[in-house]
């Protein structure tokens, strides 16, 4: 299978160095990760030779020291998941509706999109928090004891729905961030941003890089992996 075949989700399960590059080509390996690099160029209009190229540059100069979640046991990459990108989530979704709140009480009359962001925004972090929760106590736990004590049979039944629901929540997530990037133009800063404004546009794009890092190693990872032990094909 050529490069050009497999789905976005399958390039970065192999070098997740790669997620930089379909970052930059505005490709989505998350939540449209099953779609093949071929059928996501051709929808975006995109030379797929231009980003072939710097794909294999990517694989070439790829950082040895970088986390390679691919091996890791469900219970490491879950622990990791929670650590790292619901750790970040935890902190950032609150500051960052701090800063909005702030932006659009100094900037709302002048930039007609805020008012539509903030009430974006806001749906976003509760169903997101909502989500993380729902992960936390419940689907993590669960898989994590399925991989400790496979044989139980309370532990070894019954992931597929709740996995069902969790991916299509990230699939409203990615939307809303598809949203977050049209309503700023690409999170460009307006010649009369202040400094929270910048720090605002800012936060925003690094938290959709980071979420799609982490719906990535849910959805084409932990999520699969987890099915695969009950011996059901994702």
């Amino acid at each position: 299978m050529t490069e050009w075949t497999k789905t976005l989700g399958e390039l970065v399960v192999e070098n997740p160095a790669r997620s930089r590059v379909l970052e930059k080509f505005e490709l989505d390996y998350c939540c449209g990760g099953k779609a093949t690099l071929r059928d996501a160029c051709t929808r975006k209009e995109l030379c797929i030779e231009s980003v072939l190229r710097e794909i294999h540059a990517c694989d070439q100069s790829k950082n040895q020291s970088e986390l390679d979640p691919t091996n890791m046991p469900l219970t490491e990459l879950a622990n990791h998941i929670e650590q790292t990108h619901h750790a970040y989530l935890h902190t950032e979704l609150p500051r960052l509706s701090i800063l909005l709140d702030k932006v659009v009480a100094a900037h709302g009359k002048h930039v007609p999109y805020l008012a539509e962001l903030q009430t974006l925004f806001t749906d976003f972090r509760v169903d997101l928090e909502q989500h993380m929760a729902k992960e936390e106590m419940m689907l993590f736990p669960w898989i994590r004891r399925n991989e400790a004590a496979p044989s139980i049979e309370a532990h070894t039944t019954g992931l597929a729905e709740p996995i069902a629901v969790m991916e299509t929540e990230h699939e409203a997530a990615g939307d809303a961030l598809v949203q977050f990037r049209a309503l700023t133009g690409g999170y460009i800063t307006p010649p009369q941003a202040c400094g929270t404004f910048r720090a605002l546009l800012d936060g925003l794009a690094t938290l959709e890089w980071d979420m799609h890092q982490h719906v990535h190693l849910e959805n084409h990872l932990l999520f699969p992996r987890a099915l695969a032990r009950q011996g059901v094909k994702p």
